[in-house]
């Protein structure tokens, strides 16, 4: 399995990827306002690229729960001095998330080479067309709704299977515009537009959507979640279900995992992947 991002190619199988958050906004749900200047976001930046991130993931939009959309200027004015400084200084591939596809195409333009949009359950193809255009790689991510709505009365039959028809139906499309599978990385959107037992069904059945050859991303760091399934009081307090999560992912089949707190993350899938190895070498033997 080979993923490609412009001048990035990584081949899989190999050890699970470290996607670092940096939120340049003043509202996100864990992070919101510590790094909102550009001095600040760039300093988090570095920090997060030493702690061992394989990729960054830079946004200037809140995609909380019930959180209000901002203009494409004011977006552009978040995050372009932030990538304009830190694509000289970098050698990992930084990723824009965002649902605007004119800040996805100035992003890609200063230095970003992924494209990771919660909105990937639009109709409209702009953005797809950014991705063909620039052979950027792109998040495909499964969302009930906007973040405005999504967690006001989510509803499923089956989220897993639900979930699954979505991607197959999306790579179709993008592969119709010019967006090979191996551009493709696919996330069941864990908090967005999901109940408490609809994230533990996915986290559950996760291995299921490997069946696409696609790496898979989860995105479940200090999410309100993990305050319902473990008793968390807040953002801050969920790092030790975060890390649950990351493990039980990796174990399931997770090629990249999208985390607040990079150095934990990377020591405590270390750990998870020497196990399952280990694992796997006793049952041969056996």
């Amino acid at each position: 399995m080979i993923l490609r991002s412009l001048n990035y190619e990584f081949s899989f199988p190999r050890p699970a990827m470290v996607m670092g958050i940096l939120n340049v906004t003043p509202d996100s749900f864990s992070d919101g306002g510590h790094f909102f200047s550009r001095e600040a976001a760039v300093r988090r930046a570095l920090e997060l690229v030493g702690e061992g991130a394989d990729i960054l993931d830079i946004g200037g939009e809140s995609s909380r729960p019930g959180a209000e959309p901002v203009s494409e200027i004011e977006e552009l004015r978040r995050v372009l001095p932030v990538l304009e400084k830190l694509a000289g200084q970098i050698k990992v591939p930084i990723s824009i998330d965002t649902m605007k596809p004119t800040v996805a195409r100035a992003a890609l333009q200063s230095g970003a080479s992924i494209v990771n949009n919660v909105a990937a359950n639009r109709d409209d193809t702009a953005m797809w067309e950014v991705v063909s255009e620039a052979k950027a790689a792109y998040v495909v991510m499964h969302m009930q709704g906007t973040p405005k709505t999504m967690q006001k009365n989510p509803t499923y039959a089956d989220v897993v299977s639900e979930v699954g028809e979505f991607f197959a139906e999306r790579m179709n499309r993008l592969n119709e515009l010019g967006i090979s599978r191996d551009q493709i990385i696919l996330d069941p959107g864990i908090g967005f537009g999901k109940t408490v037992e609809d994230n533990l069904q996915l986290l559950a059945a996760l291995n299921s959507f490997t069946k696409w050859n696609r790496p898979i991303l989860l995105g479940a760091s200090r999410k309100a979640f993990i305050s319902e399934v473990a008793g968390a009081t807040g953002p801050a307090e969920r790092l030790a279900g975060s890390l649950a999560a990351a493990c039980w992912g990796v174990s399931r089949g997770a090629n990249i995992i999208r985390a607040h707190d990079v150095a934990a993350t990377r020591q405590a899938i270390k750990m998870t992947e020497a196990l399952s190895k280990r694992s796997a070498n006793q049952c041969l033997m056996s």
